[in-house]
């Protein structure tokens, strides 16, 4: 069976073609280039500001958080699932320039006869957490609370969704229109410990656990907790690996935490970056749904984005791969694969984005570079192969 239908058997999309098309008509805002759409400042009226607004979450990782749970008793996880819902709205928004002050408002849809209310006070009392951890970072995020519905019907777990805003100033965006020929990209790592961590980071990120999910755990999660899988699914795309949640991996962490490492935020460096360098950031791509293609779809003309420096795969992406027998070409499709987000620069702002990066304690360096080309071109040169994504 090939990977694209064993993603599609399990109801996903490394592209979401479906999304695109339905959007397709929408108004693309103030710069359709833009990482994240822009609207006018509709709240205050002033033509120098705009405003922002973006809705994502943590998706089917709640569900290995409720498994992990369930086996081990760990209360931690949920608060892993809040800062995956936190995070994969405030790096979407870093990579337009803003760096807050933010509102956040978050969405819990629950089955209540298996999501008692003290993981909802562990997801809510998490994103408060978070948000004081970010603070000590210049990182000024308001809770303003939201909504938790029980909807047993509607979800057979736990899903956890948050949407995220904030004003600026139109002459602070970062928009990709300066991306050009001759602009070097700087990857920033995914994986390890940043000083603002607890602990080692496999680098998973809140895209790909739906794959990761089945191709790594045994067949015996099905049995067992029947509510994490959907039951239309072919049993060939279920529960396909050989690990358990507990087995132990090269790595601090055991396969359970890997898969639930929460998704690493880069607002602390993003906000030094734009402090020093703002006028030679020509764009910022957070690594998410695509993997390394994502900035094929922000390209503001025919340009060729060559990747050919790539950091080193971590542990987990591996085992992923091993175990699924994936496609390297899709697997960097996929996955962020080590690097979740990505700035196009000159090299001499470059060198200095690293040496930011890096007193963070995350892993950096120069990963490829912008030519002209007939086309819209992502090019991946890695060990495992060379890959085109058009």
């Amino acid at each position: 069976m090939s990977d694209n239908n064993r993603y599609n058997q399990r109801g996903v999309s490394a592209q979401k073609e479906d999304v695109h098309r339905a959007v397709a008509r929408l108004d693309k805002g103030l710069y359709p280039n833009a990482f994240c759409k822009i609207y006018p400042d509709y709240l205050g009226g002033d033509e120098a500001y705009c405003n922002l607004m973006h809705a994502d979450g943590a998706g089917t990782k709640s569900i290995l958080a409720y498994m992990y749970w369930k086996e081990t008793g760990d209360m931690s996880v949920w608060e892993g699932i809040a800062i995956d819902s936190i995070v994969m709205n405030i790096d979407d928004l870093l990579c337009v320039g803003a760096t807050g002050p933010f509102t956040y408002s978050s969405t819990i849809g629950r089955n209540k006869h298996l999501i008692p209310g003290d993981v909802i006070a562990s997801l809510i009392n998490g994103s408060q957490a978070y948000f004081d951890r970010l603070k000590q970072y210049d990182i000024d995020v308001h809770f303003l609370g939201g909504e938790t519905a029980d909807v047993g019907d509607v979800v057979r777990t736990v899903i956890v969704d948050g949407t995220m805003a904030c004003r600026m100033r139109r002459d602070k965006l970062v928009t990709t229109e300066k991306m050009k020929a001759g602009d070097v990209l700087v990857s920033l790592a995914s994986y390890g410990q940043a000083t603002y961590e607890d602990e080692y980071n496999s680098g998973m990120g809140s895209n790909g656990l739906t794959s990761a999910r089945h191709e790594l755990l045994k067949k015996e999660y099905a049995r067992k907790y029947p509510e994490s899988v959907d039951p239309n699914l072919p049993d060939d795309v279920v529960y396909n690996g050989s690990y358990g949640l507990t087995d132990a991996t090269d790595t601090p962490l055991n396969v359970g935490k890997m898969i639930l490492s929460p998704t690493r935020t880069y607002a602390p460096v993003v906000l030094k970056v734009l402090q020093q360098h703002f006028d030679k950031i020509h764009g910022i791509i957070h690594c998410s749904g695509g993997g390394q293609s994502k900035c094929l779809h922000y390209l503001p003309s025919a340009l060729r984005v060559v990747k050919n420096n790539l950091l080193p795969v971590p542990p987990l992406f591996t085992m992923i791969q091993q175990s699924a027998k994936t496609d390297w070409k899709e697997m960097y499709q996929v996955f962020n694969m080590g690097q979740r987000l990505e700035i196009f620069t000159d090299k001499e702002t470059a060198a200095s984005i690293v040496e930011i990066s890096k007193s963070f304690n995350i892993d950096a360096q120069i990963s490829g570079y912008v030519e002209n080309a007939d086309h819209k071109e992502v090019v991946i040169e890695s060990p495992y192969g060379t890959f085109s994504y058009k």
